[in-house]
């Protein structure tokens, strides 16, 4: 008899029933967050939805509608700041001949909700504005010769459409949104399955609301919170705070009065695993001690969406009551950490002063005649630069009266109808973005060799069919034996670089120092040519040859330390992924020494690696 479990149908089948298992968790817990938001709407400050239009997303949006007390105001993509924000009303004020303010959208949808439509587009401007009200609750503005203050306590639901992973909601305004929902792989089906747990406007919302006030939480609740922040990789103080405040709302909801730890860890999991930037550390282990036989399991576990469709807020106290409450908060949010997220993880790019963006769309850079508007600046039109009309009218309007009645005192003539002066000029301002040079730094070392060479190799010819599509170049270094050698100058000749990888032998000695010098070398070269590099360097940290070409352990790793701060001077977007069979101390601080990227992978194949590197590159990190 065969098993079916292990054929390649039924492979496929209980892979398919745990796809749809998690995609239905996923769905849950995506109702739960709207019903939590409806609940503290302005405390919460908002929810980001990853979705294109379709069923699953309006079928989501009418559940949170049907949850509100109130209505949900949509905001226009190509809404100007004027409208949005309130300001100087401009054909209001040249009637008038004096300022004329008017009251934003935002000022107007105070103590309600708001739905921004393509938040991915919002400019860096507006979204930072945009955080600024979250932050204050009010709208207070002080320029164009009026003063505008106005309350404004707004919940914000951002649909964020973006087709890649370079285009996503501005992280200025995300940071302020407790909940960060995808429901991208999300189908009619799976909607339609989970409709009975949809939130309603029902009383339970209302009587929440009024309870919230009064609901407590403990002080080892919000401990339990922070660390586990910590633990996650979560850099920003915000998301920690508003799971204190999702664990308050998830209380009143289900009609308590004190925060729970079933509430603590339904809130790490809506609130801090969307967030995750690192896997928690591994328990302390000796260097002589085998790694556990279920270490592979257990990752593969934290990878893949938790396979049942229940609610899950029980399951860490039933399985572990005996825990620390960290522990059950860390493990419950790890487990929710979706399946895709590990290979976009990117830790803090170190304590070095950021300067220039970079990344897979390269460095921004100003333009005169091509590239993505951006603010007006004041200044004459001279050298190619265009005169912003709206602008300059804008800064003229406030002075119409003055000027009206000095021209007419000058000259005893009757005033012009719009008197714009040099002064008033603006002009547009272009940005555009610089190509992307991935230089990939690849030890082909003995010690390498022995590990992740064969990894190394396919992850890098995983990325070129990528950088193929998006145009941009590759570059390839290896070092080994005594010295550095680039393999392949920038291009993108996916043809080219598969040769000279496939011709990259392994073995000897590990001069890590000569490669990073040769990288910063190329690197610098790149960055002369008008284009942004990123560097990503595959080793295990452990140098043996120093940069004179003698063999030594000890000189060798200090030459590689002092090659990494001068790399760190620079100021380049990098990546480090420790290729070793278990994390090693050597290539962790050899990262914080180059002020790149820490990733280490030990179970992961070629595809991981390419995943982690295109994240890295996808993200613009300044520096």
């Amino acid at each position: 008899m065969s098993d079916g479990g292990t054929s390649p149908g039924g492979a496929g089948g209980a892979g398919g029933r745990a796809a749809a298992r998690g995609r239905q968790a996923v769905w849950a817990d995506a109702l739960l967050a709207a019903a939590v938001f409806a609940v503290d709407p302005t405390g919460l400050g908002g929810v980001a939805v990853r979705a294109q239009a379709g069923t699953a997303r309006e079928r989501w949006l009418a559940a949170l509608a049907a949850a509100l007390p109130g209505p949900v105001r949509r905001v226009p993509l190509h809404i100007n700041d004027e409208r949005l924000l309130g300001g100087l009303d401009l054909a209001a004020t040249l009637r008038a001949g004096r300022p004329v303010a008017q009251r934003g959208l935002l000022a107007e949808s105070d103590g309600g909700v708001v739905l921004l439509a393509m938040a991915e587009r919002l400019s860096a401007g507006t979204s930072a504005r945009l955080a600024a009200v979250l932050d204050a609750g009010e709208v207070a503005l002080a320029r164009d010769g009026i003063e505008l203050r106005s309350p404004c306590r707004i919940g914000v639901v951002a649909l964020d459409e973006g087709l890649s992973d370079d285009e996503h909601a501005p992280d200025a305004l995300a940071d302020r949104l407790a909940f960060h929902i995808d429901l991208s792989d999300l189908s009619l089906r799976d909607a339609e399955e989970q409709d009975t747990a949809a939130p309603s406007a029902s009383q339970c919302v209302i009587d929440a609301r009024a309870r919230l006030a009064a609901v407590q939480v403990s002080d080892a609740t919000v401990e339990a919170l922070c660390a586990t922040a910590a633990a996650l990789g979560i850099a920003s103080l915000r998301a920690p705070l508003l799971a204190v405040r999702a664990a308050r709302a998830l209380a009143a909801l289900a009609g308590r009065d004190a925060v729970t730890t079933d509430d603590a860890c339904a809130s790490a999991r809506l609130v801090l695993a969307p967030r995750a930037t690192a896997l928690p550390a591994p328990p302390a282990q000796d260097e002589d001690e085998p790694a556990e036989p279920h270490s592979e399991e257990q990752e593969s576990r934290a990878e893949t969406p938790p396979e049942t469709g229940e609610p899950r807020d029980d399951e860490p106290a039933a399985d572990a009551p005996d825990k620390p409450l960290d522990d059950v908060v860390l493990e419950a949010a790890q487990a929710a950490i979706p399946a895709g997220l590990l290979a976009q993880l990117t830790l803090a790019q170190g304590s070095a002063p950021r300067a220039r963006s970079a990344g897979r769309a390269g460095a921004v850079q100003q333009g005169k005649l091509r590239g993505r508007p951006a603010a007006a600046r004041r200044g004459e039109p001279r050298g190619g630069e265009r005169l912003n009309l709206i602008e300059t009218l804008r800064a003229a309007a406030p002075w119409q009266r003055l000027r009206r009645a000095e021209t007419q005192r000058a000259t005893g003539d009757g005033p012009p109808r719009i008197e714009v002066r040099a002064e008033d000029f603006h002009v547009n301002r272009l940005q555009q973005r610089t190509q992307t040079t991935t230089i990939f730094v690849i030890d082909a070392s003995g010690s390498s060799a022995l590990n992740r060479l064969a990894e190394a190799k396919g992850a890098v010819e995983l990325l070129l069919a990528d950088c193929y599509v998006r145009r941009d170049r590759v570059a390839v270094l290896a070092f080994r034996g005594r010295g550095a050698e680039l393999l392949l100058p920038p291009t993108r000749s996916l043809v080219r670089a598969k040769r000279s990888l496939a011709s990259l032998p392994g073995g000897g000695g590990t001069p890590l120092a000569a490669g990073i010098d040769a990288a910063l070398a190329l690197a610098d070269a790149v960055q002369r040519r008008g284009e942004t590099p990123l560097l990503v360097l595959l080793t295990d940290g452990r140098a043996n040859i120093g940069r004179d070409g003698n063999p030594g352990r000890a000189r060798a790793d200090d030459d590689a330390l002092t090659a990494a701060r001068q790399m760190r001077l620079g100021r380049f977007a990098a990546l480090l992924v420790d290729t070793s069979p278990q994390p090693q101390p050597s290539a962790r601080r050899l990262a914080a020494e180059m002020g790149a990227t820490y990733l280490p992978l030990p179970y992961a194949g070629a595809a991981q690696l390419s995943q982690a590197v295109r994240a890295v590159g996808a993200d613009p990190v300044t520096r």
